[in-house]
């Protein structure tokens, strides 16, 4: 490793990660998270001896090769790496990174690319899901500047449209079977539709959700109350102790404030989220979809499939299509357009 490692940062939605063909990197789980933890620069709050960002959002993997599914393009594995803990996590996806997939698989030369646009089916291994993003790549390269603007992102980029497949088409979505369940005596909707959220009202914790992250995240008891909402309710999903995972997340929701669908706060799972993750969004655009489900006599539901979920950076639009002739309705179809830009291509040198 003292000769470096091939890497190439991207920003992909409002996320930022180091992106590396499976290839290049150990084979053994264990010798590859202590060489992403030493990359990243974790732990350490600042992340300063290496190329994480000091925050959850800036310090991701995106693991990437050929797919041997037939019809499937290129496996996508998510890493989570954490920045003041020495941990790795592959407990849930991101639908951010996600963003950034289909153009590094052109750049790498693992799709070809069409001559002004490319579709790149990829399976997404942390949940076995599928989805197919959409990009431009005008001469065969994938383009990156663009008119498509996304909250949370300065500027503008060229738009990817990741269009996901139901894994299991008529499954519920509800993980605890229940439209509602009661943990501590707060009712919450546990739904996973791509990510595992609890929604709850944020006037359940005595806040109207609209509060600025800082004072969120200053609020001790309030931390304290949503991690012990989270580690029961992790549980009763079936996700077993979540005390050292990031997922579920915790989604406060409220009122439209911008004219969007829903408004929401979401902990990931300690620090609370500039805007929202790209499958988080989908799964509180499913839950407050569901007649009973919690927010869903909060939300300000449109005529059609596309949903705005509102957060603290703006909205981000989501579209959520469901079957309602079945009891609890099953999700049909959901996707997201999303921007990616690439940041650098080069060697990093691990710590």
């Amino acid at each position: 490793m003292t000769d470096g490692i091939r890497c190439m940062l991207m920003r992909g939605g409002t996320s930022k990660g180091a992106y590396f063909l499976a290839g290049d990197l150990p084979q053994e789980v264990a010798e590859r998270d202590d060489l992403l933890l030493r990359v990243m620069g974790s732990p350490d709050p600042k992340q300063i001896d290496g190329i994480g960002g000091a925050h959850p959002l800036t310090s991701k993997v995106a693991v990437v090769s050929r797919s041997g599914v037939p019809g499937v393009a290129v496996d996508y594995l998510f890493l989570q790496v954490m920045v003041d803990q020495p941990i790795v996590t592959d407990r849930q996806n991101c639908g951010n990174i996600l963003a950034g997939i289909g153009p590094f698989a052109v750049e790498r030369g693992l799709v070809p690319a069409g001559e002004e646009e490319t579709s790149v089916r990829i399976r997404m291994v942390n949940t076995d899901g599928i989805v197919t993003a959409k990009f431009l790549t005008p001469g065969g390269r994938p383009r990156y500047d663009g008119d498509t603007a996304i909250d949370g992102v300065p500027g503008t980029a060229s738009p990817v449209v990741l269009d996901f497949e139901d894994a299991n088409p008529g499954a519920s979505v509800l993980p605890t079977g229940n439209v509602t369940d009661v943990f501590g005596g707060i009712t919450v909707t546990c739904v996973d539709n791509g990510m595992p959220v609890v929604v709850v009202a944020a006037s359940s914790f005595g806040k109207s959700g609209y509060e600025p992250i800082a004072e969120l995240e200053s609020d001790e008891q309030l931390n304290r109350r949503v991690q012990e909402l989270r580690l029961e309710a992790g549980k009763a999903m079936g996700l077993g102790d979540v005390s050292g995972t990031t997922v579920p997340k915790i989604s406060l929701v409220a009122p439209p404030a911008a004219g969007g669908t829903i408004c929401t706060r979401t902990f990931i799972p300690v620090r609370v989220h500039e805007s929202i993750g790209v499958l988080g969004a989908v799964s509180v655009g499913t839950a407050v979809m569901l007649p009973g489900a919690v927010g869903s006599d909060l939300a300000a539901k449109p005529a059609g499939s596309r949903l705005s979920i509102e957060h603290p950076s703006g909205a981000l639009g989501v579209e959520v299509e469901l079957d309602t002739t079945t009891t609890p309705p099953a999700v049909l179809r959901s996707g997201v357009v999303r921007t990616a830009r690439k940041l650098f291509d080069g060697t990093v040198f691990p710590r």
